[in-house]
């Protein structure tokens, strides 16, 4: 037990650097010329990553500390507090919009999204509910749902489709786990597939981009015009690319290609085997969470590691599904590799919780 314990963890740790600091590289890489143009600086993005990434990983350390991390009421408290700052948004001189949602909140000119911290918040929360009814024949199914259906519907009025799509299926995963029957999933897919459809039809952005996907070449100066540039990267990358830094799409083609689709610019410099590398590496830190969840001596532990990996895991999927063209664009950036200091900060958060979990 002690071998499959420890192994495990230092291979996970290791993985996490090392895909933050490709993500270091690849950020240095595809931001240097939009900050040129738009910020006059060919290096914001970068040393921003640095620093949030700095930050990132002092507090999974501080985490890593906490005594009192299975305890229900540390999570109930991070979960209403998380619920508070979701509503901070709309506070006047607080809350900004980006990108048509109103999904931030900016203090001394550093800007938070509220929304990767509830995720996390969730889980931990999803997971000591679990771990106390895993037994019970007679297990209440309203308070997990209520638990995550809250906070998703926040989101999705702030709108931000991608985050609510993100925690639901988290925590859904997260109950599938702890050996929901199958007819609740069922149902609950019914109904989901049926709000989707409310969802898609209620607002016209959300229509074109499903057209978009379709046929991406209906409007391709308009809604299709993301997916395409990010196609003509990828597909004339070859094996391996066109060499670090030497991208083309990111001189104000694919736009702001540091963030969601900056996968696609690791393609284009890196080429097929860069690509392969990169997601073989996504897979063993995926592997290693797994172990370490089932390696975990505690219910909580292996609930709340399970959780986060399956969510974390989602999102790679979903991220580099979208800018091979597989899915619709949903703005959900790629774990550990996008610009972003609340996705870094958040990923780097769940690194120092499974570190924590699977420590005991």
């Amino acid at each position: 037990m002690p071998t499959l314990h420890k192994k495990p963890t230092h291979i996970f740790l290791f993985t996490s650097l090392l895909i933050t600091v490709i993500g270091y590289c690849f950020v240095y890489s595809a931001g240097s010329y939009w900050g040129k143009v738009h910020y006059e600086d060919s290096l914001p993005f970068f040393w921003k990553q640095i620093m949030y990434g700095t930050l990132g990983m002092l507090c999974a350390w501080v985490i890593y500390r906490l005594p009192f991390i299975h305890q229900q009421k540390f999570w109930l408290g991070a979960y209403i507090s998380s619920i508070f700052l979701l509503f901070a948004v709309y506070i006047p001189g607080l809350g900004i919009v980006r990108n048509g949602s109103q999904s931030w909140i900016q203090i001394a000119g550093f800007s938070l999204q509220p929304a990767e911290f509830v995720k996390i918040s969730v889980m931990g929360f999803l997971a000591c509910i679990l771990a106390k009814t895993m037994n019970d024949k007679k297990r209440k199914y309203f308070a997990p749902l209520l638990i995550c259906l809250v906070p998703a519907g926040i989101i999705l009025v702030q709108p931000d489709f991608g985050s609510a799509f993100l925690l639901i299926v988290g925590a859904f995963s997260l109950l599938f786990i702890a050996g929901f029957p199958i007819r609740f999933f069922m149902g609950l897919g019914t109904l989901g597939v049926l709000a989707l459809v409310g969802l898609i039809v209620s607002a016209p952005y959300r229509l074109k981009r499903i057209s978009a996907f379709l046929d991406p070449w209906e409007d391709a100066l308009n809604s299709g015009f993301q997916g395409i540039q990010s196609l003509l990267a990828i597909g004339p990358s070859g094996l391996f690319g066109h060499g670090f830094g030497q991208s083309r799409q990111k001189f104000l083609y694919l736009p702001e290609p540091q963030n969601d689709f900056i996968f696609s610019i690791i393609v284009e410099e890196m080429g097929f085997f860069g690509a392969v590398i990169l997601i073989s590496l996504f897979l063993i830190f995926l592997f290693t969470g797994y172990r370490l969840a089932i390696s975990s001596s505690t219910k909580v532990g292996f609930y709340a590691i399970a959780g986060l990996q399956s969510m974390i895991g989602f999102q790679i999927f979903l991220n580099i599904g979208v800018v091979i063209g597989l899915f619709p664009v949903t703005g959900v950036t790629l774990p550990f590799i996008s610009y972003g200091g609340s996705s870094l900060l958040s990923t780097w958060l769940i690194v120092g919780l499974i570190l924590r979990f699977s420590k005991d």
